[in-house]
């Protein structure tokens, strides 16, 4: 009886921590510029013949917008996700240079 409460338990464990790894997510805020960039590019894809948008926060941030038409968007990212990597671009003279070193 014991085992099978025990095994109960560690299964309701496993479940509950694949769920908050794999689903549980907090909302990344947005300037907005990228706010305002979404929003036509929802217009766009959409065929959306809105003409005004609101801001969505939570407390001082920016975290989404709402289109005239009924759309919403919200920035989310898995609670454990890692922050993104940089993005690193190096002009032609700089790659020609490690390239042709003498």
């Amino acid at each position: 009886m014991i085992e099978i409460i025990a095994i109960t338990l560690w299964v309701c464990f496993t479940a509950y921590a694949i769920w908050y790894f794999t689903s549980a997510k907090h909302y990344v805020p947005l300037t907005p510029r990228e706010a305002r960039l979404l929003w036509k590019i929802h217009k766009q894809t959409a065929g959306c013949d809105s003409k005004r948008w609101r801001e969505i926060r939570r407390g001082r941030k920016i975290v989404g917008f709402a289109c005239e038409c009924g759309y919403k968007y919200m920035q989310k990212r898995p609670i454990v996700a890692s922050p993104p990597q940089p993005v690193v671009t190096q002009s032609m003279a700089t790659i020609y240079q490690k390239l042709h070193r003498t």
